[in-house]
């Protein structure tokens, strides 16, 4: 199914489009964006950051840029690294020129004896040294890896043994694999941040000083009512604000452990089992292949064509070649190339990157691109309201100073010459009270770090749907996707892969694992080519036990259909010694391994890989009777029809090839490194089909993004055939009809065309077979460049480049490597498909909280605003005091942000479009609302303030108790109001807003909480809050008042919105003006 660009999503200036020209990344060509509070979601640059800090209107910059990147920390951070690097390679070649010195100079070596550690035979900082060092003369010394590891009390084949008392017993000696972190900020730092609010502390003083001037009046039973109410209610809005502080930073501290928590595997008792990084202990066996990090230091027993990469520790990208000759394996590395087996010799504090990562404390500062836009908004709003607050201080302190402002009995506040200068200071701070409050009110500072709300609670919401999330604009971008690039094997599939069919010997077999009507020659080369060309093992228990198959899916499938064929694994590996090995390799879709037995002049080179490409390289096949037969066309065809076949009922073709060698034309150990294996004049063994089931349920994962607006495209390095299968299966593809080129097409076949071709291709692409990496990245970047927001799964090495591109990279975390989960954005932890989509749906429920809350908030802004300015100027009276304000800005606040922004995740936003990248933070929608309801409010409100007295029948009261009446109504009444909004806000778009209520615990919590504390303010604390007992009729007239903003929400939604954004909208009526009257202007001296 063709799907238009999201052109309908962007502005004419979108920074992650490219221009189309050039060939570079999508990043290089953006278009600059002059808005200081639009950043992109990944790699953002320095000065960017600086740029919005500087742009943004802050009252608490402590607080405010508390989940932002620390600018002057990083700087620090990064020289520290430099430092610790630096100090490790003086050491290192320190020694290399104390060892060059000492080859020249004959002598024995001065290395320092192993002592013993307990009931080792070496300690801890022998072996810190060494590793460090990498001292090649000390491990010597020890007698070479195996005199190391019988200091260890380590089988170099079967590992420790690995109960609980040899465990505790390596950490008591060798340590632990932690390092000492800083530890999190308590909750009296939060508390400290949370008082340095400008505002805040503003009213802390004003409040002293109504203390000390109350006090001095009217004495102390009186006379600190004034000053200690506000100072109470301020005390209250910190409290609260450094509890949710506090809570957030918590989660933020559990999802970093999380993150550092790696999970692999190492030999303990002969067999291969899975633990945590923080679990290894010195002696432990581990197995490295190609993207793992190394876990610890340690030495390299034995390995083919292992290569590190060292940048993280060197600030180098150097990729180091290890071999015995080079053995030391440094803790924090990647295995770039090869596979091997290490020993470990340090842990934890020991090694090099403990110290570093100990040095360094890892924070979760980051700022996301909504974060950023919402401090615009913030500053907007904020520079509103301190005019506002500075014209009503401007109208009140003119108005006392001028006589105007009465007393409730209707004497004069103030008269020259005649008013003390007690009252006159008293009087003004209580106008500057007022003033400093409106601030408070109107300046949101809540607003941006609502997302951080948000965002950690759908991480930690996140993690139980099976999705970790390593970069927190992730999450946003991800409400954005347009499309989804997915894996097939594991992501789409099961991953649980059996060999069910076999072409062996030229014929299928009846069984895949039927080998009577085979010779014993072709048996032996089987078993002999899948027991040494893998990454797997096999465990095979004394006790009689099944055989326990460790490795990747493909392996394991492999791995026991050679049990089945009668394969002995350690037998079958003893036989012959591996000479070199090609690991496989995604690009060329194969991995060889050439072997030797002894005594023989000839090698066998072993093949295995994706059927056509092996078939390929085939001149000759073996029959059931061991001989061999020519190649020619007919086989090729019959061949080729067998791997159609198979692809047709969605197994995955593997091939299974070899070809002889001389032994003579071998290169020399040391030269091996740089042998290419020879791949040419191979002769077919066998084809076997693996069968991958899809994952239940994925059909209507698929089909649920398709109806969201999402387009999900397969991309896999299986076969064509197979891809086109599996499709069918998973419903990205409806039919076989649809099954053409270019909705179904080849990797090399995309990879041929030019760019400008690849874009145009790229939106009609639905699957894409024989894929590389490199045609992943292409598909991605030509996307990217057509406008969508692209979302790309990936588990391998050699994907990193495609995860670090996309909009969101999503790692697998069973099958992903440590490199592709460094790369990535969030790690979808079960690798199911179906959790991708539910990351989808979270994405968008955070934008979507946010907007509720804005809503909210702004509606809150409005009404006091506007109230409080027409009550100043017209009365020189505000009807909200400043308690009462401050009790509006914590529901409005932290209370709202908690309720609203806590909203777990609808089925009705899977039933709309993705959001926009760059639409407008307040839609349409959003305004209608907003308007309707602050207008409701405020004309309410201004009725009961203008004409409350005889309203509520109160003409029979004093003047000063019925103004006292009729501004505790007003006060409740807009409360009541925001609760009853509340609940508006919730759905914006949607007729009913009470779905689904009663499930959001928190929401009724807080709804509660706030209706039993106005309750308090207004019947048990009117000294507090200068309010005054409500009769039950009056409660009612509240409730009632505020009741009927749910009628009217519901009538509000039936006025029609323009889709263009208000902005635009407007944008284009004067530019349309603009252009008659210039149409007007140009026909007048015609007319004349």
């Amino acid at each position: 199914m063709e799907q238009l660009s999201p052109s309908r999503y962007q502005r004419h200036c979108d920074e992650e489009i490219g221009n189309g020209g050039g060939s570079g990344g999508v990043e290089g060509d953006v278009c600059v964006s002059y808005d200081a509070f639009d950043i992109p979601p990944k790699n953002v640059p320095i000065e960017r950051l600086r740029r919005w800090r500087q742009a943004a209107l802050v009252l608490n910059a402590s607080r405010r840029f508390r989940y932002t990147l620390d600018l002057k920390k990083e700087e620090e951070k990064e020289q520290l690294r430099r430092k610790i690097r630096a100090h490790a390679q003086v050491i290192r070649a320190a020694f290399l020129f104390k060892e060059a010195g000492e080859r020249e100079a004959p002598g024995t070596p001065d290395v320092a004896p192993a002592l013993p550690t307990g009931s080792y035979g070496i300690g801890s900082e022998q072996l810190t040294t060494m590793t460090r060092d990498h001292d090649m003369s000390s491990l010597q010394e020890y007698g070479g890896v195996k005199g190391l590891s019988n200091l260890l009390k380590t089988n170099l084949d079967k590992g420790i043994v690995g109960s609980n008392t040899e465990l505790l017993q390596r950490r008591n000696a060798f340590g632990a694999n932690t390092y000492p972190q800083k530890k999190g900020r308590n909750f009296l730092v939060f508390l400290w941040e949370a008082c340095q609010d400008l505002t805040l502390v503003i009213l802390i003083v004003a409040a002293v000083i109504s203390l000390v001037l109350g006090i001095k009046t009217e004495g102390v039973k009186e006379g600190w009512y004034d000053g200690g109410s506000i100072a109470f209610a301020v005390i209250l809005v910190i409290l609260v604000t450094a509890t949710s502080d506090y809570k957030q930073s918590l989660q933020f501290q559990n999802l970093n452990e999380e993150k550092r928590n790696i999970h692999l595997e190492v030999i303990r008792g002969g067999r291969r089992v899975e633990i945590s990084i923080f679990d290894i202990v010195v002696g432990d066996l581990v197995p490295l292949k190609i993207g793992d990090q190394v876990p610890a230091d340690g030495v390299l027993i034995s390995g083919h064509s292992l290569a590190v990469d060292e940048s993280s520790l060197t600030g180098e990208s150097k990729i180091v070649h290890k071999d015995l000759k080079i053995p030391f394996l440094m803790s924090g590395c990647k295995v770039a190339d090869g596979y091997g087996t290490m020993l470990v010799t340090a842990v934890g504090i020991n090694t090099e990157w403990g110290l570093l990562m100990a040095s360094i404390s890892e924070d979760s500062g980051e700022e996301t691109p909504l974060q950023v836009r919402l401090n615009g908004v913030a500053t907007l709003i904020g520079i509103v309201g301190l005019s506002v607050a500075a014209f009503v201080l401007a109208v009140l302190i003119a108005r006392y100073f001028t006589g105007h402002t009465k007393n409730p009995d209707g004497s004069i506040q103030f008269s020259k010459g005649q008013t003390s200068v007690k009252d006159a200071i008293n009087g003004t701070v209580k106008i500057l009270t007022i003033a400093v409050t409106i601030v408070v009110v109107a300046v949101p500072e809540g607003l941006p770090l609502a997302v951080t709300l948000t965002l950690a609670y759908s991480m930690r919401k996140m993690m139980a749907d099976k999705a970790l999330v390593r970069r927190l604009s992730a999450c946003e971008t991800m409400g954005s996707a347009t499309t989804i690039c997915s894996d097939k094997t594991g992501t789409l599939t099961l991953n649980e892969m059996t060999v069910v069919e076999a072409h062996v010997g030229g014929m299928k077999l009846a069984a895949p694992d039927d080998v009577k009507q085979l010779s014993s020659s072709i048996c032996s080369l089987l078993i002999e080519g899948i027991s040494q060309n893998t990454t797997g093992s096999v465990y095979e228990p004394e006790n009689g036990a099944p055989s326990e198959v460790t490795g990747s899916p493909t392996e394991k499938a492999i791995l026991s259909w050679g049990i089945k064929l009668g394969m002995k694994f350690d037998d079958a590996r003893s036989k012959t010694s591996i000479l070199h090995v090609f690991p496989f390799n995604s690009e060329k879709k194969r991995g060889g391994v050439a072997v030797h037995e002894a005594g023989s002049e000839v090698v066998h080179v072993h093949w295995k890989g994706a059927a056509e490409i092996v078939l390929a390289s085939c001149t000759s096949w073996m029959d059931s009777h061991g001989h061999l037969q020519e190649m020619n066309s007919n086989e090729i065809d019959s061949f080729k029809k067998v791997i159609e076949d198979m692809a047709a009922l969605s197994l995955r073709c593997v091939a299974l090839a070899y070809r002889l060698h001389e032994l003579e034309n071998v290169p020399r150990e040391q030269e091996r490194d740089s042998w290419a294996l020879p791949e040419n004049d191979l002769i077919l063994l066998g084809i076997v089909g693996i069968k991958d089931p899809c994952r239940p349920g994925v059909r209507a994962a698929v089909e649920l993004c398709t109806n969201a607006g999402v387009k999900v495209r397969m991309v896999t390095g299986d076969n064509l055939q197979t891809a086109k299968a599996i499709a069918l299966d998973c419903g990205i593809l409806h039919s076989e009809e649809e099954a053409t080129e270019p909705t179904l097409i080849e990797g090399k076949v995309f990879r041929a065309l030019s760019e400008k071709a690849r874009e145009e291709v790229a939106e009609k692409i639905s699957v894409m077979g024989r894929s590389s990496p490199n045609d992943k990245l292409l598909l991605v970047q030509a996307l990217r460049k057509k406008g969508h927001v692209v979302a790309v799964t990936g588990d391998g090495t050699n994907d990193a480049p495609a995860l670090h591109d996309a909009d969101i990279g999503l790692a697998m975390g069973i099958q992903g490597t440590e490199v592709a989960k460094e790369s990535s954005d969030i790690i979808i932890l079960d690798d199911n498909f179906a959790s991708v989509v539910k990351v989808v749906r979270w994405g968008r429920s955070v934008y979507a909280n946010i907007q509720k809350f804005i809503q909210f908030q702004l509606t809150v802004n409005v009404a006091a605003l506007v109230i409080n300015v027409v009550a100043a100027v017209s009365s020189g009276e505000v009807p909200l005091n400043a308690v009462e304000l401050l009790w509006v800005n914590l529901i409005m606040d932290t209370l709202g942000a908690l309720a609203l922004a806590t909203e777990p995740p609808t089925d009705h936003l899977m039933k709309r479009p993705p959001v926009g990248r760059r639409e407008p933070l307040i839609t349409n929608i959003m305004w209608r609302n907003l308007i309707v309801q602050a207008l409701y409010q405020v004309t309410i409100l201004l009725i009961l303030n203008f004409g409350g007295r005889s309203l509520l029948g109160l003409s029979d009261e004093t003047r000063e108790h019925a103004d006292k009446i009729k501004n505790s109504f007003i006060f409740n009444t807009f409360v009541f109001c925001q609760i009853f909004n509340e609940f508006n806000a919730r759905k914006p778009d949607e007729m009913n807003v009470f779905t689904g209520v009663t499930k959001n615990h928190l929401f009724m919590g807080i709804i509660g909480i706030t209706l039993v504390l106005q309750i308090v303010i207004i019947e048990f604390l009117g000294k507090f809050s200068k309010t005054v007992r409500l009769s039950w009729k009056l409660w009612m007239v509240s409730i009632g008042i505020a009741f009927l903003s749910w009628p009217l929400a519901v009538a509000g939604k039936l006025i029609p919105v323009p889709n263009i954004p208000l902005g635009e909208y407007f944008r284009r009526c004067l530019k349309l003006q603009r252009k008659e009257s210039q149409g007007v202007e140009s026909l007048r001296p015609g007319d004349s």
